[in-house]
């Protein structure tokens, strides 16, 4: 991001050399205020979460993902078109994020559903394969729980 800074002010001195670094810092704030409204359903979705909405978090996801799965140019150069330096893409933060609202709202069959379709999508995403590691076991740790209990309750 600061490249792009520093680029906007030396194109701004170079095509105007009295007051450019104005006009270049002007034109490189016009252009990051312009891009940020691009991920716009991804930002509400946080915003949602954040106040533990995760049910109405959810279509934001979805809809980012939808944006960014039509552009997928737009994702892989995100941090050139969009100056965002994210490592991972707007549409595994998508299905991550979804999924995890899925978790939160005690809906375990779409959360697996959002997870696996991302590692399908993003087979080395960490984020994916821990939550689903994390699922499994829960539910690894709820079946011997249950076990236990019932071998204490047999004669």
């Amino acid at each position: 991001m600061f490249a792009v800074l520093a680029l906007s002010i030396a194109g701004g001195i170079y095509l105007f050399p009295k007051g450019g670094s104005l006009l270049g810092a002007a034109l490189f704030l016009l252009l990051r205020l312009s891009l940020w409204s691009i991920p716009g359903d991804h930002r509400a979705g946080i915003y949602l979460v954040r106040k533990q909405q995760f049910e109405d978090a959810i279509p934001h996801f979805l809809r980012s993902f939808e944006f960014f799965q039509r552009r997928l140019w737009l994702d892989k150069y995100r941090a050139i078109l969009m100056l965002s330096t994210t490592a991972i893409s707007y549409r595994e933060m998508a299905l991550v994020n979804a999924a995890f609202c899925y978790s939160q709202i005690g809906d375990g069959e779409n959360a697996r559903k959002y997870y696996e379709q991302c590692l399908g999508l993003f087979p080395d995403s960490v984020l994916a394969l821990s939550a689903l590691r994390m699922m499994q076991a829960a539910v690894s740790v709820h079946q011997d729980t249950y076990d236990n209990e019932s071998d204490r309750t047999k004669p």
